[in-house]
C-alpha cells in the first residue's frame, strides 16, 4: 500500500491539507512504534512457541494495538493543524449523579455550553481517547475512538453517548483550572468509527472519513484509514514471516512424519503378515445390559 495516495487531492472546505512528503515518514515511524511492542516477528515466534495460550493472547493484542495506534495517528494528523490543543493523557472526567440528570433531562443542543464543578467528583468517570480544543472557536471535541461498532447494541452506543455527554459538563472548568486557563465556550462530543458504517452524524457517530472536519484539515481521514491498511499489512507480514520461522524449527527438531505412502506400504505389510484364518470371528451376542445379580442367576 503506497501512503498518503491522494490526499493532496481531496477536495475540502479546508485552508490546510495533509503533505504527504512531511506525512509519510512519521506514519512509518508510528507503526512500528506500536508493532514492536507486541506484534513484531520475535514476540510471535514465541508464542507460537509456547502454545495456544500465547497465540489466544496475542490475537487479543492485535485490536488493542490497532485502537492505540489510531488513537496516536489522530493526534499526529490533528498536530498539523496550530490552531488545535490536542488532550490525551490524565483525562479521567467524573460523571456525577447531577451531570447525568441534566442530560437526560435535555437535549444535546441545550447542555452542551453548560458547565459544573469538576472537583465535584464521583463514583463514577469516563476518559476519552482524545480532547480536542479550537484555539480560536473555544470549541472542544471530547473523542472516543473505536475500531468499529459493528458489535455494539443501540442502547450501548446510546449509553456511551450519555456518559460522554455528562463527563463533557466538567471539561470547561477541568481545561481551565489544570490546563493553562485553557477557555471553552462549548463542548460537543463524537464517537469515531473507524470501519465507517453505523454512522449518525447529528448524533454524534462519525464516520473516520469526516475526520477531517474534526480538525479541519483536508485529508486527515485518508491517512488514518490508510495508516490502519498500512499497520494490517505490517503485522501480516510478521505473522507469516513467524510461522515460517515456526515451521523451520519444528522440522529441525522433531522425526519425520510418515508420508501417505509409507503408511501404505506399512499397512500392506502388516496385513501380509496375518494368519490365514484371520477372517474368523467369534460368535457375538447382542442384547441389553444385565446386573451382575441377574447374570448370576
Amino acid at each position: 500500500m503506497t501512503i498518503l495516495k491522494d490526499a493532496a487531492t481531496q477536495a475540502a472546505p479546508y485552508v490546510r491539507r495533509i503533505d504527504p512528503n512531511g506525512m509519510s515518514a512519521p506514519i512509518q515511524r508510528l507503526i512500528t512504534e506500536v508493532i514492536a511492542t507486541a506484534l513484531s516477528v520475535d514476540v510471535l515466534k514465541r508464542a507460537l512457541g509456547s502454545g495456544l495460550t500465547q497465540v489466544a493472547s496475542i490475537l487479543r493484542a492485535i485490536p488493542v494495538a490497532e485502537g492505540r495506534l489510531l488513537e496516536r495517528g489522530i493526534r499526529l494528523v490533528a498536530g498539523s493543524n496550530p490552531d488545535l490543543i490536542v488532550l490525551t493523557d490524565n483525562l479521567r472526567l467524573p460523571v456525577t449523579k447531577a451531570a447525568t440528570e441534566i442530560v437526560a433531562m435535555n437535549e444535546p443542543t441545550l447542555v452542551r455550553s453548560l458547565s459544573l464543578d469538576a472537583d465535584q467528583g464521583g463514583r463514577k468517570s469516563y476518559t476519552p481517547d482524545l480532547l480536542i480544543l479550537h484555539r480560536r472557536t473555544g470549541i472542544a471535541h471530547l473523542v472516543d475512538v473505536k475500531r468499529s461498532l459493528g458489535s455494539y447494541e443501540v442502547s450501548r452506543i446510546a449509553e456511551l453517548k450519555q456518559r460522554m455527554l455528562a463527563a463533557s459538563l466538567v471539561v470547561p472548568d477541568l481545561l481551565y483550572k489544570e490546563h493553562r486557563r485553557l477557555h471553552v465556550a462549548e463542548v460537543r462530543v463524537v464517537i469515531l468509527n473507524a470501519e465507517n458504517q453505523r454512522s449518525d452524524i447529528d448524533n454524534g457517530v462519525w464516520p473516520l472519513t469526516d475526520l477531517d472536519h474534526l480538525v479541519e484539515i483536508a485529508g486527515a481521514g485518508h491517512v488514518i484509514e490508510e495508516l490502519r491498511g498500512l499497520f494490517r499489512d505490517q503485522v501480516e507480514a510478521n505473522w507469516g514471516q513467524a510461522i515460517r520461522a515456526h515451521c523451520a524449527k519444528i522440522s529441525s527438531i522433531c522425526p519425520s512424519v510418515p508420508t501417505p505412502s509409507s503408511v501404505t506400504s506399512a499397512t500392506t505389510s502388516l496385513s501380509n503378515d496375518r494368519p490365514a484364518d484371520h477372517d474368523a470371528r467369534a460368535t457375538l451376542t447382542i442384547g441389553f445390559a444385565r446386573s451382575p445379580r441377574l447374570a448370576s442367576g
